[in-house]
């Protein structure tokens, strides 16, 4: 296992059926089709030889269509599905090989599982149902109501710790039932389709929370999701399933601008790139840019070297405090005396981590954006052509694949 890796799959295998280590089994080795195994056997191939790490304080998504077998997958990391063949680690347990004293152990002490539909308790309060995993436990009943108390300020549900689940909105349910897995303060977070359940603002709402909770508490969560808007957003990596394989593994921006196959890119052709890509993969870090104290005709002069119709001004600081327009400085009387301070108009400025769907209304206005470091330096500069040329790349990578897919379908 990699030293950043907290959990390892190897070649893990999950087939549904009364011999499934049987003939079913030696036919996949073989290289035989999921199908092909149904036919033939009646038993139905749920996994098939998957392989990946997930890295300690990572948001793992792992997303496919129904049937994919991302559910089964996550269902084998904790054996409430147990595997046909492989292995799964965390840090340096074998999970496989647990008997059943030692897997409710790991699974009391090491995970928190987050369902779609909720699981509370309805007769037991907010406060009783999160507390339930430390009473399991044995954790006594004043640090169990404190922890839990502690677990819902952190979603947010403050004040809610003595009213049913029935009193709640289903979003409010869904805090309560991620409050739960926290409060026993586990090393992973298990979250199967955890918001699938919700209208689309609350479950946009959630993910924003989970995306800052995960800030804060740095867990290593294993998310899955039939969503690839959903994963792209929450996930630091994603892994694509279909029929029980996996298609890739890499970062949201790998995903979507790389697609390794025409399955991924399917998908990736109805995706909101702008809520996907970064700032960073449009800014161009060698632009130039001015001191306050620079005159006009030096500001001329840097914007005809680099074609510029405008661009930065920089305090001391080295922070941006103004943009200067071409046309605005071609009209100065005394170019040669006058400084670029007197003509300086506003800008924007955003970070390389800022998604491209943030920056679309000041585009708008038609001028370059500063881009700045965790200091707020200048950092480089983003134009509305830039972010208009990536995005047209990005579709044609999709387009590209699906005219290769359709002239080998006709050959």
């Amino acid at each position: 296992m990699s030293q950043a890796a907290k959990i390892r799959v190897e070649n893990l295998v999950k087939i549904f059926g009364d011999e499934p280590a049987g003939a079913a089994l030696d036919m996949l080795l073989d290289g035989h089709l999921k199908d092909e195994i149904k036919e033939h056997t009646g038993h139905v191939v749920g996994v098939d030889r998957a392989n990946f790490e997930v890295e300690e304080g990572e948001i793992f998504v792992v997303m496919g269509l129904s049937g994919s077998g991302k559910s089964t997958l996550i269902r084998c990391v904790n054996r409430l599905f147990e595997p046909t063949a492989g292995r799964v680690y965390v840090d340096d347990i074998d999970v496989t090989t647990l008997d059943e004293t030692a897997l409710q152990a790991f699974r009391r002490d090491h995970t928190g599982m987050v369902f779609q539909h909720f699981a509370l308790f309805p007769h037991q309060t907010v406060v009783a149902n999160v507390a339930f995993g430390l009473k399991v436990k044995g954790v006594d009943a004043a640090k169990r109501r404190a922890t839990a108390i502690e677990a819902l300020a952190l979603v947010g549900l403050s004040g809610y710790e003595d009213s049913y689940p029935g009193q709640l909105s289903g979003g409010m349910q869904q805090r309560v039932g991620l409050a739960r897995a926290l409060a026993t303060e586990p090393d992973i977070l298990l979250m199967d389709e955890a918001f699938s359940a919700l209208d689309p603002l609350i479950r946009r709402q959630m993910q924003d929370e989970l995306i800052d909770l995960q800030s804060e508490l740095q867990k290593t969560i294993l998310f899955i999701t039939h969503d690839l808007n959903e994963a792209l957003r929450v996930g630091t990596r994603v892994c694509i399933m279909k029929d029980g394989n996996i298609h890739q593994i890499g970062s949201p921006e790998d995903i979507l601008m790389r697609p390794a196959t025409n399955y991924v890119a399917e998908f990736v052709q109805d995706v909101d790139q702008g809520r996907v890509l970064l700032v960073d993969s449009v800014t161009d870090e060698q632009a130039p840019c001015l001191g306050e104290s620079s005159t006009v005709s030096e500001a001329l002069a840097v914007m005809d070297h680099h074609g510029l119709d405008a661009v930065h001004i920089i305090d001391r600081n080295q922070v941006p405090c103004g943009l200067v327009h071409k046309k605005i400085a071609e009209s100065v009387v005394s170019p040669q005396s006058d400084t670029v301070s007197a003509l300086a108009a506003s800008t924007h400025t955003v970070t390389s981590e800022t998604v491209l769907a943030k920056v679309y209304r000041m585009l708008g206005e038609g001028n370059p954006i500063a881009v700045v470091d965790e200091g707020g330096r200048f950092a480089g500069s983003v134009t509305p052509v830039a972010v208009l040329s990536e995005l047209g790349r990005v579709e044609s990578i999709s387009e590209n694949l699906e005219l290769h897919r359709s002239e080998t379908e006709v050959m």
